[in-house]
């Protein structure tokens, strides 16, 4: 059996064997210092003054070469909620949405609660053959936070494209270790404070396509404020008259210290690369499972995910975080997601703690 060691190295320094990436990224060394030093820097602004778009830009721009998609194709944000309230005034009275049962909260309730839209949901497994005719909007995440379970990305759209329905594709359990290619999605969210272990605050959007932006064809910029506008300096005052030309017109004021920790967490991965990170979790997840069913524990289905969700384990939680072993318990699930900063020694010290018959042992 291979070892893995973790990746990252001094960027990574956790007290405790950390398992809990789906709740919450562990940040990098690299950006915890770069947030102090702008905190310091705000109590005087310093000698040059904040710099509040730099580390923003910069943000965005290595979000879209992860994502493989044009920087003018990403737009800033705070939440995945926000982005989806957007995306639901965008679309017109008598739409149907259609959507995973028991998808992520912040993706599908502001669907389901805007006016004159009917919000459809159907098994996972069945997501690209219930779209039809009438559906105007497909909305999933890539990987259910539940359980990991991965959508059939490639069937969805295709199926979306065949009945003229838009897809709107929620990142944030995906993006930073499996392979995306955000262009392939009319829209896509990801929150960020996860696998692409950006602080809390940093949340992204794109508008799919490749190339320069058709912005005729992109909704109206509802929630867009002065950074939205194409000259900022002449747009703090009365109506944006000319939105930005990029979908930086979709922009929110941003949270300047989160971008700043931002900028230098998705260098880190695009140092390490996705198809590193990629191949490390699943390896670390695959060996989890093996060691499950070696104990006669049957984790939900999510063949390829870096997360795994077992039944009949959500009592060991406690215990597990007393020994320094920190997952989550997710609609009765004992869920773990591994990721960079994660080794075989972590997994087997779970697997050791989980016992041989399923009980805690220590």
């Amino acid at each position: 059996m291979q070892r893995h060691a973790p990746l990252g190295g001094a960027d990574f320094t956790p007290e405790t064997t950390y398992l809990n990436t789906a709740a919450s990224g562990l940040l990098p060394r690299r950006s915890a210092d770069a947030m102090r030093a702008a905190l310091e820097e705000s109590a005087s602004y310093g000698t040059m003054g904040r710099d509040y778009f730099g580390p923003s830009a910069a943000s965005r721009a290595a979000f879209a070469r992860l994502l493989d998609i044009p920087e003018e194709r990403v737009a800033l944000g705070s939440s995945v909620a926000v982005q989806s309230a957007f995306v639901a005034a965008s679309l017109p009275p008598g739409s149907e949405v259609l959507a995973p049962e028991g998808d992520f909260s912040s993706l599908v309730n502001p669907l389901a609660v805007r006016p004159g839209i009917t919000l459809r949901t159907v098994p996972l497994e069945a997501l690209a053959e219930e779209v039809r005719p009438g559906t105007a909007l497909v909305a999933f995440s890539a990987v259910q936070s539940l359980d990991g379970k991965i959508a059939d990305l490639a069937a969805v759209r295709e199926a979306a494209r065949a009945h003229g329905a838009r897809t709107y594709l929620d990142a944030t359990q995906a993006a930073g270790w499996l392979p995306l290619r955000a262009a392939d999605y009319d829209f896509l969210v990801c929150g960020a404070f996860k696998w692409l272990l950006c602080p809390r605050g940093t949340t992204f959007m794109t508008f799919g396509g490749d190339g320069a932006p058709d912005v005729e064809s992109w909704p109206r910029p509802l929630h867009a404020g002065w950074v939205a506008a194409e000259d900022l300096n002449d747009a703090n005052f009365g109506p944006v008259r000319r939105p930005a030309g990029t979908a930086r017109r979709f922009d929110e004021p941003h949270a300047h210290f989160s971008y700043v920790g931002a900028e230098r967490s998705l260098a880190l991965l695009e140092e390490l690369g996705v198809a590193a990170v990629h191949a490390h979790n699943t390896a670390l997840a695959e060996h989890y499972r093996a060691g499950l069913a070696a104990r006669g524990l049957a984790p939900r289905p999510a063949p390829g995910s870096a997360i795994v969700s077992a039944p009949g384990l959500a009592d060991a939680e406690g215990r597990l975080a007393e020994a320094g072993v920190r997952v989550s318990v997710r609609g009765g699930l004992l869920r773990a997601a591994f990721h960079l900063y994660n080794s075989t020694d972590d997994v087997d010290r779970l697997l050791d703690l989980i016992g041989p018959g399923g009980g805690t042992s220590g």
